[in-house]
């Protein structure tokens, strides 16, 4: 039987380019699927925290007047923690040090020798990363919540596929700023550091450990504008729970995408400076 090699050719150069892009897709997706064991354990945790979150939140809940902390009524709040601890996974906030440990050991020049640009390359494995994250650690939590919680049902017809398209969006924001801060390897060649400081800010700015609509409005306001971190979690979980009119519903979303855009933009602005400087050094 005859071997078929995927090849760019140039009468065929876009068709060529998606096949490859989904390739890289599915090998990200296949590489996730073969740790059973910690996809299982990893889905127990999940369970174990969203109960641990669940029940603080509805104590902070029955504690506040009117019984809506930060505009939530309990059903939105236990929606919020988890769906939160569901799409914790799919977004992928932690534990992406590939890029970091590539500089550091020099293997990153192999990825530049490549036909495909890593931003590209590592970009299509983290939406395969993505996907399986979705079939297999966004689940569990969900059913667990339904199963002993009174969930939020949306009321807007719009609601379930703006969810869908934000969690696109906070997938892909994700990834940018965990590119960009593996990244500072290129110059520090140690990104220990950065990785720490973002592993501590990401979880409390990005409204895993709480809603952020619970701190000030103005911080809350400032946090959205000014970086994408609400972008990862707290706009997709406001969304889907219908804390805002329809308007600013949208309104995030948009804006959700306009940081997607520009990380994606700045990481390969980051990645051909650090191309550079490795020639200038000599590597």
């Amino acid at each position: 039987m005859d071997a078929s090699v995927l090849t760019i050719s140039p009468g065929r150069p876009f068709r060529a380019s998606v096949a490859t892009f989904g390739a890289l897709v599915w090998s990200g997706f296949r590489r996730y699927a073969t740790y059973r064991q910690a996809t299982i354990a990893g889905s127990f945790t999940n369970i174990v925290f969203g109960f641990l979150r669940c029940y603080v939140l509805l104590a902070v809940a029955e504690g506040a007047t009117g019984g809506r902390p930060g505009g939530y009524d309990p059903a939105q709040l236990v929606t919020f923690v988890w769906v939160g601890q569901g799409l914790l996974t799919v977004t992928g906030i932690w534990g992406w040090t590939e890029l970091a440990d590539r500089i550091r050991t020099g293997d990153v020049a192999s990825d530049l020798l490549r036909p495909i640009p890593p931003v590209t390359a590592y970009f299509a494995a983290d939406l395969g990363r993505a996907g399986h994250g979705m079939l297999t650690r966004f689940i569990p939590p969900v059913v667990a919540g339904l199963i002993f919680f009174p969930f939020y049902v949306p009321q807007r017809p719009q609601t379930v596929p703006l969810f869908l398209i934000s969690v696109v969006l906070g997938v892909i924001s994700s990834f940018g700023c965990r590119y960009l801060v593996n990244a500072t390897a290129f110059w520090l060649h140690d990104a220990r550091g950065p990785i720490m400081l973002w592993t501590l800010g990401s979880g409390v700015l990005s409204g895993l450990y709480f809603p952020l609509r619970l701190l000030p409005e103005w911080a809350s306001v400032a946090l959205w504008v000014a970086t994408p971190l609400p972008g990862l979690l707290q706009t997709p979980l406001d969304v889907l729970v219908e804390r805002d009119p329809p308007a600013l519903q949208l309104g995030l979303v948009l804006l959700q995408a306009a940081w997607a855009i520009a990380l994606l933009a700045l990481c390969r602005l980051v990645q051909r400076r650090a191309e550079r400087k490795l020639v200038v050094q000599g590597g």
